[in-house]
């Protein structure tokens, strides 16, 4: 990826969210149970007086404010999610293009293919390399701190907390949320490796860094 042409990476990390948050609709759309951060934000959108895109907003903030406490880098992609996602869902939702299903069988379809879009949308957006999401960068600073504890284990108890605190504030959990924990990876792995797209070799660029680059290339 091009690091020089920042506009170009900022509007390609723009499209990779809305493609994620297009994933992410149908996700919830087939009314089979949600992952558990789409549980959570359904949850406090009940609790408040809020919609649901506006309160993964929330969310996302105060994540991006843990992120910066562990001292984990924050780039213009880390706010873009933080935005992009729910804004792209209320739209959706407000227009009612896809119905909610009724069909079990139906809705496991539609989940799975809400997980293969979402990791589409999330190869354009990684190749930004404008620094990952909220919740990706606390799962690193987190892990960090527990650095005896593999990765996935910090990332799965995570997820339980985060689904359990979602579910005792109203979000719905079922299948979907079984579907969506364990397949997201498994969908992830399969778009990668079609795309021969492997993300731990990107080097990504962080406000600073951002900052630092057009301050020279003004200067």
């Amino acid at each position: 990826m091009n690091h020089k042409n920042l506009g170009t990476r900022i509007l390609r990390a723009t499209a990779g969210l809305v493609f994620f948050a297009v994933g992410v609709y149908l996700t919830i759309q087939a009314n089979i149970g949600l992952s558990p951060w789409d549980c959570f934000a359904m949850g406090v959108s009940k609790q408040l007086p809020i919609t649901y895109g506006q309160a993964s907003i929330v969310i996302s903030f105060l994540i991006l404010g843990v992120d910066l406490l562990l001292g984990e880098r924050i780039g213009i992609g880390t706010i873009l999610d933080a935005f992009v996602i729910g804004i792209v869902i209320d739209l959706l939702q407000s227009t009612g293009i896809v119905p909610a299903q009724t069909s079990v069988p139906v809705g496991i379809v539609m989940m799975i293919i809400g997980l293969f879009i979402m990791s589409f949308g999330q190869y354009i957006y990684m190749t930004a390399c404008l620094c990952c999401g909220p919740r990706d960068a606390m799962l690193v600073g987190i892990g960090k701190r527990l650095s005896k504890t593999p990765i996935g284990a910090v990332n799965v108890l995570i997820l339980v907390c985060v689904l359990l605190v979602g579910w005792m504030l109203g979000g719905k959990v079922g299948i979907g949320s079984l579907i969506a924990s364990v397949c997201i990876g498994v969908t992830m792995q399969i778009v990668f490796k079609l795309l021969n797209f492997e993300p731990r070799n990107l080097k990504h660029e962080s406000l600073w860094d951002t900052f630092k680059r057009k301050t020279i290339a003004e200067g």
